[in-house]
């Protein structure tokens, strides 16, 4: 597996993101942006790509803060995620920078794109599929469903959410409000939930119970069964 960092500017930031393929297969191939949780392009958000690479696809992990930042406590971590939570235009801005610089590889092949994420990367995805650009599906895994106030989404992809009911994160109410939003949007999308399971099933390392986040090993394998299959459909088996 080829490991190569990406560097791109928005706005007068740098950001570095890392890409991840597979250099036997030839020509330019579908790619995915992945979108981190809130500690940022971090050794989990970088698996994740390194995973979707050796499925065939360029797996492209993106930096949303700027110049590869991590935080390293929850309190880091909230604030370099919060004044983008609390600003979905600019969030808007960075996830269209990442998508961008994916976009623009030599090894991609831009007319088969798609975007994953998880947590706080999972309503970046969602987000990106909001702007309307050609994204062919997006998935949100135990992400933040919240609504973008005051626009009519022109949403062209198709959606996956992978959802724990016991994440106390995401109300039934906001489950519900969201399929609203894609039905009325007149999307092609499923949403996903798993009982017994919490936010942040996918990470080993979730292991906060009292917060309710906490791994679920059979949660998580059917969740990257489901994705799996959603990207073989989208790209239509291209690889």
């Amino acid at each position: 597996m080829e490991r190569f960092e990406v560097e791109y500017q928005e706005h007068s930031l740098t950001f570095r993101a890392t890409a991840f393929h597979d250099p036997r297969i030839e020509g330019p191939k579908p790619a995915i942006c992945i979108f981190p949780t809130w500690a940022g392009r971090d050794r989990f958000v970088e698996d994740q790509a390194k995973y979707l690479a050796s499925l065939g696809y360029v797996g492209f992990a993106a930096d949303l803060y700027g110049n590869g930042q991590v935080g390293n406590s929850n309190e880091e971590c909230s604030k370099l995620m919060h004044p983008l939570v609390d600003n979905r235009d600019l969030l808007r801005q960075r996830v269209l920078a990442a998508f961008g610089a994916m976009k623009h590889l030599a090894i991609v092949d831009d007319s088969k794109m798609g975007a994953l994420g998880f947590c706080f990367g999972g309503l970046c995805a969602l987000d990106l599929a909001r702007t309307g650009v050609a994204v062919l599906g997006v998935v949100s895994c135990h992400g933040l469903l919240l609504p973008l106030a005051g626009t009519k989404a022109n949403i062209q992809s198709k959606i996956l959410v992978l959802h724990g009911h016991d994440d106390p994160m995401v109300s039934t109410e906001d489950v519900v409000s969201f399929e609203k939003e894609m039905t009325d949007a007149h999307v092609d999308w499923q949403v996903h939930i798993f009982g017994k399971t919490m936010h942040a099933f996918t990470n080993p390392k979730a292991a906060e119970p009292e917060k309710g986040l906490k791994y679920n090993a059979v949660s998580s394998k059917r969740g990257y069964l489901i994705m799996k299959l959603f990207f073989e459909e989208i790209f239509k088996k291209a690889i």
